[in-house]
């Protein structure tokens, strides 16, 4: 009886612990079935009304610095990562070349100002002996009809009356002429001014491409921005349009998210996104909106698109683009961001009161520069200047 007593205490010992894990079991069924319940509340009542990506990079404008006249490199005014603003000089070119057809440019339009003020000069004088010829005819005309009443009485021979009518009809000829001539020379200037006489228009032109080619020598930026991608050197004799630079707006970058196109289905313009950027590891959030869905996949564009219409075809999800604006640029001053970086964006998609697709072309440019229109004021200031010296005192 006593040998057989520990053996049934040593049986009846696992029990309790069989019990505690059978319970930490069944805990832990209900916690997972609670959690998939939360989830699936979660998911329902809000999760489902957001779209995600971690497939969205940083884009923006990369402003290509080119010649527009050829020359050789005196002057490099920026290098990478300067901060540049629109006006500011980059790049300067040997003027030499430009600057001597400048002045012969120059040259030629006062030459053809006062070329066409002897045009009226001449309008003036044509007028003034077209009045001579006529007094000169009436003159003549007068004498013939004198000298013909005295020839019918005999006080004149008839060889007289005949010279007094040959000054006649050489006097109406040269009246005839005179009055041609007098044509000539106004319609040359007929219904102009000096500065808007065709050979003064042509001339300028010639001053004006001239003026702007020597202004041209300087290449200046076009937009506010950083430099990137210089490769140009002293002493490098560039072409037109080779590139020598890059300026890059960085305060108009934004975000080109790649979306599935199974994610596309409640997506709108104009709905709100959050942007967290890698480079600040998640800590940074950008507030943006949606600017436009793609209107294709990037595999469409690409330079060799995906040919499907073979046997072995195998379909695979595409992505298509959405463009992300921020909403506030000066986010950016705190924490700018760089062409290039990756980012994970998130659509909030409870509003679907806006377009899939734009309805309304552009009312405005998207991007633009005054910097060309200033050289072209230049260039019609300097025209002015001399037309006006050279019309001594004329209209």
């Amino acid at each position: 009886m006593s040998s057989q007593t520990p053996l049934a205490a040593d049986n009846a010992a696992p029990q309790p612990q069989k019990n505690r894990r059978g319970f930490l079991l069944r805990l832990l069924g209900v916690a997972v079935i609670l959690a998939a319940a939360g989830w699936t509340a979660w998911y329902f009542l809000d999760g489902r009304w957001y779209e995600g990506t971690d497939d969205a990079y940083v884009n923006g404008n990369v402003v290509q610095i080119t010649p527009q006249v050829p020359g050789t490199v005196v002057t490099i005014g920026a290098d990478d990562g300067d901060l540049v603003h629109a006006g500011d000089v980059l790049v300067k070119l040997d003027p030499s070349n430009t600057e001597v057809a400048l002045a012969e440019a120059k040259a030629s339009l006062a030459s053809t100002v006062r070329h066409v003020r002897g045009l009226y000069s001449n309008v003036s004088g044509a007028q003034a002996d077209v009045a001579a010829r006529k007094v000169a005819v009436d003159k003549a005309r007068a004498d013939f009809n004198r000298r013909r009443d005295l020839a019918k009485s005999g006080a004149i021979s008839a060889e007289e009356l005949s010279h007094a009518q040959d000054t006649l009809t050489t006097a109406e000829s040269g009246l005839i002429t005179a009055q041609q001539q007098f044509e000539t020379s106004k319609v040359l200037v007929d219904d102009t001014v000096v500065a808007s006489h065709p050979d003064v228009q042509a001339a300028a032109a010639k001053l004006r491409a001239a003026y702007l080619d020597n202004l041209r020598t300087t290449i200046v930026a076009p937009v506010d921005g950083y430099v990137a991608k210089r490769s140009v050197q002293l002493g490098q004799r560039v072409a037109t349009g080779a590139p020598l630079m890059a300026v890059v707006p960085l305060h108009q970058v934004w975000i080109d998210a790649n979306f599935k196109e199974t994610q596309l289905t409640h997506m709108r313009i104009g709905q709100p996104v959050e942007i967290r950027a890698d480079v600040y590891g998640g800590k940074v959030t950008y507030k943006a909106h949606v600017q436009s869905l793609g209107v294709g996949t990037g595999s469409a564009f690409s330079l060799l698109p995906a040919q499907n219409a073979t046997g072995n075809w195998i379909k695979i999800v595409q992505r298509v683009p959405v463009r992300v604006f921020f909403d506030d640029p000066t986010q950016l001053d705190q924490h700018p961001l760089r062409i290039g970086l990756s980012t994970d964006v998130e659509v909030n998609l409870h509003d679907q009161t806006g377009p899939m697709l734009a309805r309304q072309a552009p009312s405005q440019p998207a991007f633009k520069t005054d910097v060309y229109a200033r050289q072209m004021a230049e260039a019609d200031s300097a025209i002015g200047q001399i037309i006006h010296a050279n019309m001594a005192g004329q209209k």
